[in-house]
């Protein structure tokens, strides 16, 4: 069990049963899964960016990034069906709260100016979305052999079954929102 899940069990779920009451403890919210994704939109035209992208998702997610592959072609965008044109990592269970605390707790202190996550990635089903600028502020990178800053989503599935409650989950969890 991780730290953060300690903080789940024993201070997040009264707070929520308090505040909600809930009738049965499984109404309660929970993550269930993160999702990371970095769309290389240039990698249309140079395919070598996406093997190093992968390896910077891997690092940061601790699992193996999947290549994705466009679905349609698209004549404006130079696409064909079947190119590679990002990475993205699921996770869940341990490895899921390891990265949230990782994300809550070291990478986004480390943006410059951060004065807080804007509340509005929510999608009206207690999941939130947010964007990240620069893949860099991830500790597991070493700067140095970066050769190119993306920007990276960053999705939180939750089992919240709305807005409100998803929220209240992420702020008890330590998500920085702005005031």
């Amino acid at each position: 069990m991780t730290r953060l899940e300690k903080v789940y069990n024993e201070k997040v779920v009264p707070e929520l049963l308090k505040e909600f009451g809930y009738s049965s403890s499984m109404e309660i919210p929970n993550l269930t899964k993160i999702s990371l994704n970095i769309g290389l939109g240039a990698a249309s035209q140079n395919s070598k960016l996406i093997e190093p992208a992968a390896a910077e998702l891997t690092a940061i997610a601790g699992q193996k990034a999947v290549v994705t592959k466009a679905k349609k072609s698209i004549a404006q965008f130079k696409l064909r069906e079947g190119m590679p044109i990002g990475t993205r990592v699921t996770l869940r269970g341990e490895a899921m709260w390891d990265f949230y605390d990782r994300l809550v707790s070291f990478a986004l202190p480390r943006v410059r100016d951060f004065r807080g996550v804007p509340d509005r990635g929510f999608d009206g089903r207690g999941n939130f979305t947010m964007g990240i600028k620069e893949h860099t502020i991830f500790p597991e990178l070493d700067i140095d052999k970066v050769e190119m800053v993306k920007g990276m989503n960053v999705t939180v599935c939750t089992s919240a079954k709305t807005d409100k409650e998803g929220k209240m989950l992420l702020d008890l969890l330590g998500m920085p929102f702005k005031k």
